[in-house]
């Protein structure tokens, strides 16, 4: 089995929309943090959204450099049963890292709540003022994205 390194833009987008939930890593004082999280993707940068306290949001105001990952695929594989060094879980996984920006702005957040539910549902939602000015919203513009697809069959002349 092999690892093979996803380069087409389009085949990154699919893995990280086909997730529910990607996982941000934060860092502060040498302490790393991680959460899953919602999210939703909008050209070059992820939206996601909190409450505006916490530890994850206290550590994102100190240090905004994040990173992010999506793991699509849960499959158990092996090339001999008997050897367990050949076990691998088939999977694509995409790992960004970036930088933080906070939105303030009623109608920027209004928009990026809007574009987190496309991420899990056909329907049109409506949100409230208060809903709107309570939540934390913030974009993670990208620096570096890279993505693996772990556990593919081998590409031979006879078996491609």
């Amino acid at each position: 089995m092999r690892t093979y390194n996803i380069e087409k833009k389009d085949e990154i987008e699919e893995v990280i929309r086909a997730c529910k939930t990607c996982y941000l890593a934060t860092s502060v004082d040498d302490k790393p943090y991680v959460l899953p999280m919602n999210f939703a993707l909008d050209g070059e940068v992820v939206i996601l959204h909190s409450a505006q306290e916490g530890r994850m949001w206290e550590s994102i105001q100190k240090n905004p450099n994040v990173c992010i990952n999506w793991t699509l695929g849960e499959e158990l594989a092996w090339q001999d049963v008997q050897v367990g060094c050949s076990y691998r879980v088939k999977s694509k996984s995409v790992v960004l890292e970036g930088t933080v920006e906070f939105i303030d702005d009623f109608d920027e957040k209004y928009r990026c709540l809007e574009l987190l539910m496309k991420q899990y549902s056909d329907r049109e939602f409506k949100f409230g003022t208060p809903a709107v000015k309570n939540v934390g919203i913030f974009k993670v513009h990208i620096s570096a994205l890279g993505a693996k697809e772990f556990g593919a069959k081998a590409i031979t002349p006879w078996n491609s």
